[in-house]
């Protein structure tokens, strides 16, 4: 049984897969998310009117320092060379969506770090504007596409014809 899960050795504990032997190529990933809001305070963050700074900005540093911190928050995870992030924002009526894009050249793929980022860029999001709004929701984090390794490109359902992009 518990040789069915990677992440188990065959006594059932816990352990970091072993991909030494595999080559390295380049791999993506895209992660989206949004937080919902009230319109006065999506209409604020798109005006520069929230009293702690610019709340995207911070949120994209964050969202990029988050990205390169993946192995020490999630304990099977393995350290990666990250080559680039981006971290997007898109402002609606009542949402902000963030989308994070993850890049490297390696052994094993960057969807972790393209969620990790998404979601601290959505918490900064939060943080920044709690004072104003405490009824903010994160959701909807989700895979988007990963592209690289032994299982090549896989994008979630739907995504043509998304205008949202990086």
């Amino acid at each position: 049984m518990a040789s069915e899960f990677t992440h188990l050795d065959p006594l059932g504990r816990a352990r970091m897969v072993d991909v030494s032997a595999k080559d390295p190529s380049h791999r993506r990933a895209v992660a989206r998310c949004r937080v919902y809001m009230e319109q006065d305070t999506a209409s604020k963050i798109a005006s520069g009117a929230i009293t702690k700074g610019d709340v995207l900005a911070v949120a994209r540093v964050a969202g990029i320092q988050a990205a390169k911190q993946t192995a020490n928050l999630l304990p099977l995870c393995h350290p990666l060379l990250v080559g680039s992030v981006f971290v997007n924002f898109r402002i609606e009526d009542r949402h902000v969506e963030v989308e994070s894009q993850v890049d490297t050249f390696d052994r094993t793929g960057v969807e972790m770090e393209a969620l990790t980022a998404c979601t601290i860029a959505a918490l900064t999001v939060y943080d920044m504007c709690k004072s104003l709004d405490r009824g903010m929701t994160i959701g909807d984090v989700a895979l988007w596409e990963k592209t690289g390794g032994r299982s090549g490109v896989w994008r979630r359902p739907g995504r043509d014809g998304d205008d949202f992009a990086l």
